[in-house]
């Protein structure tokens, strides 16, 4: 069969665009399918992890995160700027810069960390820009409406025709055509919440306070961007999840939550949600994978999905990739699941951390003063912020030295560099302080960069640290960290 592309995509949003990056970037051909034909104006996540600013800052786009978060800033009101800054929430528990301790932000994560406040939307454009210079085929306007996979490839139908790629992977979201016409089992638990997040033009906001609040029948965040609200009420589930939302719909809602007589006099963008949560039980089926929304479907609470979906894309793409070339078997996509669903895992519960203490019954009341309590000390707001930012998570990984299985730090270099530059080109790298390690990592070039540095490192391609060493020692070790995650090396005549 003639095949359109190494991998079909389907879904053209900042996960299908990441993983399509980081395929081309591996030398794999990708096609994506994405059924809209422009970005998705809805409002959505507003902000960014550490641990998604320093993907994208990994392939050289932190100068484009940047000049969004300026942009944004520019926009948003006085009191955003001043004092404390807002780092994120829990459950609507606010998290302020006044607290945690931040000293070691810097040194390990570099100008990523400085990163917060950048809307879904921009990181689409971003990556959009990307894939175009990489040539990727993205088609819009292309709807997926069925799938047959065999043991070579998958075709994939649409309203314009058949497309063929050897491996298709489901980045469409949480209402996935790919994870329903795949058979992925979806376990999960069942909403109780009505939620909708606004930009509109209101009147009567005199009596909102900014930032989050919990009231009687439910939560409220009103800023700190003009004209943003969310509200969510615990009176049960919408009647119609696919309806549109009227103004005059999200002022009752507003009211009842709030107490303020807000009158709504026109919607610039408006989306309703629930706290629907669930999981697939495995991320691939034969020639069939899933990442994003389309694996894991969560309420937004702390500001996990976007970031969440981009860490599937990030360690994905690269191995993926390697099977395509040959450089790993097809085992290696067995990690997928096993690295990335734990980490979906937690999300969810912490999700559901969070529902548990914004319901307005006077026994979580009394739990989430408890967890206001603790946020407000150091060490509490310093758990807190940590988990919130992704830095957290650890991939079991063989080696004893405590980086291992972690993101890696973007050490500052000798010459004045960090790390993160030196992996824009989607290749692992080797930190080798001695010189020595270079004749271990001989036939490796095509998937491997060495540069000198304060310790021994191997970096994977999505960051994640495979083995280290303060002196560079422990070079069987390296050997068969290379040979696990990156195959066999070249030789002079294959090279």
């Amino acid at each position: 069969m003639l095949y359109d592309a190494d991998v079909v995509v389907a879904g053209g949003g900042p996960v299908g665009l990441m993983l399509a990056c980081e395929l081309r970037l591996a030398g794999a051909s990708v096609t994506v399918l994405d059924r809209l034909t422009a970005i998705d104006p809805t409002i959505k996540a507003g902000s960014l992890t550490v641990s998604t600013a320093a993907a994208l800052h990994r392939r050289g786009l932190l100068p484009q995160l940047e000049e969004a978060q300026r942009n944004n800033l520019r926009g948003f009101a006085p009191s955003a700027k001043a004092g404390p800054k807002f780092i994120g929430h829990f459950g609507g528990i606010m998290l302020t810069s006044e607290h945690p301790d931040r000293s070691r932000d810097a040194g390990e994560h570099g100008p990523a960390a400085g990163i917060t406040l950048v809307a879904q939307q921009q990181v689409e454009a971003i990556l959009a820009e990307r894939a175009a210079e990489l040539g990727v085929d993205v088609r819009r306007g292309v709807e997926v409406t069925g799938i047959a996979p065999d043991d070579d490839g998958v075709t994939v139908t649409t309203d314009r025709g058949p497309v063929h790629g050897r491996w298709l992977v489901g980045c469409d979201g949480g209402r996935s055509t790919v994870r329903k016409l795949a058979g992925f089992d979806f376990p999960g638990t069942e909403p109780e919440i009505t939620a909708y997040q606004a930009l509109a033009e209101m009147e009567g906001t005199e009596a909102l306070a900014m930032g989050w609040h919990a009231t009687p029948t439910g939560v409220y965040a009103y800023g700190p961007q003009p004209r943003r609200i969310l509200v969510a009420e615990f009176g049960g589930t919408p009647a119609d999840r696919d309806a549109p939302v009227t103004a005059a719909e999200l002022e009752a809602s507003i009211r009842r939550v709030t107490g303020v007589d807000v009158v709504v006099t026109a919607v610039d963008t408006v989306t309703r949600f629930t706290d629907n949560t669930r999981q697939a039980s495995t991320y691939r089926l034969g020639r069939v994978l899933l990442a994003g929304d389309a694996a894991h479907v969560h309420p937004p609470f702390g500001g996990q999905g976007l970031n969440l979906g981009v860490g599937d894309a990030a360690n994905l793409g690269w191995k993926l990739a390697a099977v395509i070339r040959g450089d790993a078997p097809d085992g290696l996509l067995d990690t997928y699941t096993t690295e990335r669903h734990p980490v979906g895992a937690w999300v969810l519960d912490w999700t559901r951390a969070q529902i548990a203490i914004m319901r307005p019954d006077p026994h979580a009341r009394a739990l989430r003063q408890v967890v206001a309590d603790l946020a407000r000390t150091t060490h509490g707001t310093t758990f807190l912020a940590g988990r919130l930012s992704g830095v957290w998570q650890r991939h079991d990984i063989p080696g004893d030295h405590p980086l291992v299985g972690t993101n890696a730090p973007d050490l500052e270099l000798a010459d004045g560099s960090r790390l993160a530059d030196h992996m824009h080109d989607g290749r692992a790298l080797l930190l080798d302080p001695s010189g020595e390690l270079r004749a271990v990592a001989h036939g490796y070039d095509d998937r491997l960069k060495v540069t000198e540095g304060p310790l021994g490192l191997l970096v994977r391609p999505d960051g994640i640290v495979a083995w280290a060493s303060e002196d560079g020692a422990e070079p069987y070790a390296l050997e068969k960290a290379l040979s696990t995650w990156l195959g066999a090396p070249r030789s002079p005549a294959a090279a």
